[in-house]
């Protein structure tokens, strides 16, 4: 129930849709209509828009032009370990599926050519694919794989983990790997695949991997920041003094 008082409605009426979201709705459900909880709570238009405009600002819930404000997924949060997305997926419980956007054997990057060892004209393995949890878009993957190691990987089905595959398959197990994190405009390819605007701010992650010495992998990775966050610790060497990081 709102009421009078120190807290302000909006702010109560807040609180009660998050918690409606989190205990009666499921992600993707439709919210009732701005007059439906207008009526419901007893409160005024403006103080519905001021609720449903922080939770939209908070990721808790999400607009669609024409459709209605629907209860945004929860975020993945990755603690930035060595595992592919789909293993991340699995560990939280969320259904991990990918959509094959271009496929081909190619002229990479430099940076990708170098990492790789290879001349600059030396065509590799491009996969690109639209990364979904439980049906929705949460990044978008552009990789090259080292085609001396993986000739013939675009053979086998790559809508599923190419961790794995590398694994059985070829055995290359993923060891290690660097991965640089920026932040990123959304391109006009990457809006469309991710369901945002041009120019929406994108976590940008830029991860090198190997199998013991082999490089394997050279792959840029675009996520929705409103879907994926990284979550990292820090402790202090008591000898030296220095913040260390912990995974």
């Amino acid at each position: 129930m709102i009421t009078n008082g120190p807290v302000p409605k909006h702010a109560q009426l807040r609180a009660l849709l998050e918690r409606r979201c989190a205990e009666e709705l499921a992600p993707g459900d439709l919210l009732p209509g701005e007059r439906a909880l207008e009526e419901e709570y007893g409160v005024s238009r403006i103080t519905v828009r001021r609720a449903i405009g922080d939770l939209v600002a908070d990721g808790k819930l999400r607009r669609v032009r024409g459709k209605g404000t629907f209860v945004a997924p929860s975020p993945l949060v990755s603690r930035m370990h060595l595992a592919s997305f789909s293993e991340e997926m699995r560990e939280q419980r969320v259904d991990a599926a990918s959509i094959i956007l271009h496929s081909s054997l190619a002229t990479p990057p430099l940076d990708a050519a170098e990492f790789f060892g290879t001349a600059p004209e030396i065509p590799h393995i491009q996969l690109r694919r639209l990364r979904l949890g439980d049906g929705q878009p949460y990044a978008v993957d552009d990789a090259w794989y080292n085609a001396a190691l993986v000739p013939d990987l675009l053979e086998h089905d790559v809508e599923q983990s190419i961790y794995s595959l590398l694994r059985t398959r070829y055995g290359l197990p993923i060891t290690e790997a660097e991965q640089t994190v920026t932040a990123a405009s959304a391109t006009a390819a990457n809006a469309k695949a991710l369901e945002v605007q041009t120019g929406t701010a994108l976590l940008r992650i830029v991860r090198r991997a190997g199998s013991g010495a082999r490089p394997v992998e050279y792959c840029t990775s675009c996520y929705r920041s409103d879907r994926y966050w990284l979550t990292t610790r820090v402790g202090q060497d008591a000898d030296r003094g220095e913040q260390l990081p912990s995974m």
